[in-house]
């Protein structure tokens, strides 16, 4: 630690069921008795949240106090590449980068579906006209299906459903709609058993790197710009292709593609900050909220928000109860 981060970090990592449904959180970081954010009792008020067993008696109890229990390391299987289902039969929960490792090979359908989604993301991320865009997600009825699912799921405060795509369009406004369909992205990859977790980690993603531009004092442009980078830096995991040719035909400022691509500029400094804590990287994190002045409590809370907004993404369209 030093002067400005006396606290250390903390890292929420996810885990997944045995069906690969993301249903759980572990607490990682901080060892000791240390400042904890208030949301990590909404956390897990929300679903199980867990803590390793190397924490000390003093922390456990501060954990516990917050609704947080025992990961018991018997029930846990750590998978970094596919797992199948036919899981031991004490597993109870799935950890690691599993959701990461390449796709499958797309056929028939899949092939079809892949590269509909791909022109989705050209046409919102270049502006294109919204009948142009309506056309497409004609094209594919599980895009349009998930869309509205997605948006529905947030509760936008109208008291009514959205059933067309006009209607999202309407409420959401182009800005939104594009954060919304890219993020919807994550959720139609039917057939792909990575596509629950992968959306629940690119909310956490684009959503804590929202917020950091928002901390470090990025205006409003720079904290969307931020967001969208966290959800792009991940579309080369979803369509198993290399992330320069994902990007390739997208309309994307110079910012944003050195921040994906060289992880250059204040985008690509909070892009880094961002991927550290995920790999639960001590040192990284430490040496990026330096580089960015923020302290661990501003860090931590953020981090507990991110999971708390992913929450709200994630529990219509992954059919896991918040309960």
């Amino acid at each position: 630690m030093n002067a400005m981060n006396p606290i250390p970090p903390v890292f929420l990592q996810l885990l997944a069921d045995r069906n690969g449904i993301p249903a759980g959180l572990v607490f990682s970081g901080a060892q000791d008795a240390c400042e904890l954010p208030q949301e990590l009792a909404e956390l897990a008020a929300k679903l199980p949240c867990h803590f390793r067993e190397q924490v000390s008696e003093a922390l456990a109890e501060e954990l516990e106090q917050a609704g947080w229990r025992r990961l018991p390391v018997e029930q846990v299987l750590r998978a970094d590449s596919p797992f199948d289902k036919n899981l031991p039969p004490n597993v109870a929960w799935v950890e690691g980068d599993w959701p990461l490792a390449p796709p499958a090979k797309p056929v028939g359908n899949q092939a079809a579906s892949r590269a509909l989604a791909l022109q989705l993301v050209a046409l919102v991320t270049n502006d294109a006209d919204t009948h142009e865009i309506e056309a497409l997600l004609r094209r594919d009825p599980t895009l349009s299906y998930h869309l509205l699912k997605l948006v529905n799921s947030l509760g936008m405060g109208t008291g009514r459903r959205v059933t067309s795509f006009s209607q999202a369009i309407l409420i959401l406004g182009r800005q939104q709609l594009r954060r919304w369909l890219n993020l919807m992205l994550f959720a139609a990859r039917e057939g792909d058993v990575r596509s629950a977790m992968l959306l629940a980690r690119v909310s956490v993603r684009a959503r804590s790197m929202e917020l950091l531009a928002r901390e470090t004092g990025l205006d409003k442009h720079n904290q969307e710009q931020a967001f969208m980078v966290g959800m792009f830096s991940l579309l080369g995991v979803l369509f198993g292709m290399p992330l320069n040719e994902v990007l390739a035909p997208l309309n994307i400022g110079d910012a944003a593609q050195q921040a994906l691509l060289s992880k250059d500029g204040e985008l690509g400094t909070l892009l880094a900050l961002v991927e550290a804590a995920e790999q639960g990287d001590f040192a990284a994190v430490l040496a990026g909220l330096d580089e960015v002045q923020l302290s661990t409590a501003e860090f931590n809370a953020i981090i507990a928000e991110a999971n708390l907004w992913m929450l709200n993404v994630t529990s219509d369209v992954t059919g896991r109860a918040n309960a």
